[in-house]
């Protein structure tokens, strides 16, 4: 019986062992995971933090499904080191696991800025953070977060909603720089400061105090709770000890297979054609290939790298952005639009016929469409205003389940279709629960449930049954 071993419990590792699962119930399965908590989903944090979800609603596998489906969970057991010699990995406990495939999903751990007082600072990365903001925030008259990426905005949203005055510090000229150009930071920053959060760009963090944060030019914003969110970094230690080639993440190629043929390295860990992955579709579509391969189920899958679609997930703040969003009109046709005081900004970068890139700051009815012309790669109409802007008759293919074709990806995350979500129905998944446990549609980032919920609301409708 062939022995795999997945070393990282996390959202990668978590789903390649229910993928091998699905496609074979007779290899031996063990996965060990660092953290002493079941697998969640930690895309949905942020709103662990802003009250919105408990932490069981965010839970990905439970105890029972294990035992369920023959896999060896041991959660709070860290792997220390690998012998790929002998084929077998070394817990912290002393636990000694022979494997035959090793597959490493040990992700990314939180960078922490190199300032005096950091250790006075609560990282935002595992629910354990989440449970510390929490209590420190019951408490807290003013906090600060540090980085306005992603993570950063949405952790000061959280804090926000939950009546905390909050300041988001930020090293850029505008905030989430990584996908969004000045004029869409600038638009989001107004937008956050209508819902509490006061923004601060350009600033350079020098210390952390007991009651706040001195910036550069000795001003100091006062705060009972500073949250850090200055992004990660792949976890590769266990790797590079191995003797595993190792660059920003562990090098992998297309089947996602290390320098050692019987390792495979899958998630934010995973360096794939010079890149790391942060978000949570690349690491299911990586899971997803792994698994064919061990088992078998598919020798032939490959990995060609993901066209990422980034979805911000603060209440009171419809945020979409792909691509590549800091083009200019000197290098692609741009079209765009920007409201201000409505806390609008939509624009999309237009490259040889094809959209390469879009922004969708504000009300996003045009985002279904617009996702699908993204990921297929194919020409777009010659009316661009009307893809910004989609009129009832127009563009809005994926907001209207009449007209969204089988073929038109719903779910990004677990490349999810209509025409999958239909048949699911048609089998009797006849609500939104039932078609996410039967598809996984609406599992990962959740910006997809209004659109599940708009296509089984429509079927139920044709069929004249209550969804």
């Amino acid at each position: 019986m062939t022995r795999i071993v997945v070393v990282g419990n996390g959202m990668a590792g978590a789903r390649l062992v229910s993928e091998i699962r699905a496609r074979d119930r007779h290899v031996g399965l063990t996965v060990f995971g660092a953290e002493e908590s079941q697998p969640y989903n930690r895309v949905l944090l942020s709103n662990v933090v802003a009250g919105t979800m408990p932490p069981d609603q965010v839970r990905l596998l439970d105890p029972a499904w294990y035992a369920d489906h023959s896999v060896t969970a041991l959660p709070g057991v860290e792997v220390i080191a690998m012998d790929r010699e002998n084929r077998a990995v070394l817990t912290a406990t002393g636990r000694r696991e022979p494997y035959d495939v090793l597959v490493l999903a040990t992700g990314s751990e939180a960078v922490v800025p190199p300032v005096p007082g950091a250790d006075r600072a609560v990282t935002f990365r595992t629910m354990d953070d989440c449970r510390r903001i929490l209590r420190a925030a019951g408490a807290a008259r003013h906090a600060v977060v540090i980085g306005g990426g992603l993570l950063g905005v949405e952790a000061a949203r959280g804090l926000a909603g939950r009546g905390l005055p909050v300041t988001l510090l930020h090293l850029a000229g505008h905030l989430m720089d990584r996908q969004l150009d000045a004029e869409a930071g600038l638009v989001l920053g107004q937008t956050l400061g209508g819902l509490g959060v006061r923004t601060r760009t350009g600033v350079v963090v020098e210390e952390i105090l007991d009651g706040g944060v001195r910036l550069a030019g000795d001003e100091t914003v006062e705060a009972d709770l500073v949250v850090l969110a200055c992004g990660v970094r792949p976890v590769t230690g266990l790797a590079r000890e191995a003797g595993l080639e190792v660059a920003r993440g562990i090098v992998v190629d297309d089947e996602m297979r290390t320098d050692d043929p019987s390792i495979f390295a899958i998630g934010e860990c995973a360096e794939h054609r010079g890149r790391v992955y942060g978000l949570v579709a690349p690491a299911w579509e990586q899971a997803a290939v792994v698994a064919d391969i061990v088992t078998g189920a598919d020798k032939a899958a490959r990995y060609r790298g993901s066209r990422l679609v980034t979805r911000l997930k603060a209440r009171s703040v419809e945020l979409a952005a792909m691509g590549e969003t800091h083009l200019t009109e000197d290098d692609a046709e741009v079209v765009r639009f920007s409201h201000r005081a409505a806390g609008t900004y939509r624009k999309l970068v237009i490259r040889d016929g094809r959209l390469v890139g879009v922004i969708l700051l504000g009300e996003t009815s045009a985002v279904g469409n617009l996702t699908q012309l993204f990921d297929r790669g194919g020409p777009l109409p010659g009316d661009r205003a009307g893809l910004l802007f989609p009129g009832p008759q127009g563009n809005a293919v994926a907001e209207s389940p009449v007209r969204m074709p089988d073929a038109a990806k719903v779910c990004q995350c677990n490349d999810v279709t209509k025409g999958q979500i239909r048949a699911c129905w048609e089998s009797g998944a006849r609500d939104v629960a039932a078609v996410a446990a039967a598809t996984r549609a609406t599992t990962g980032c959740g910006g997809c449930r209004d659109a599940v919920e708009g296509i089984v609301g429509w079927l139920c409708e044709q069929e004249g049954v209550s969804a």
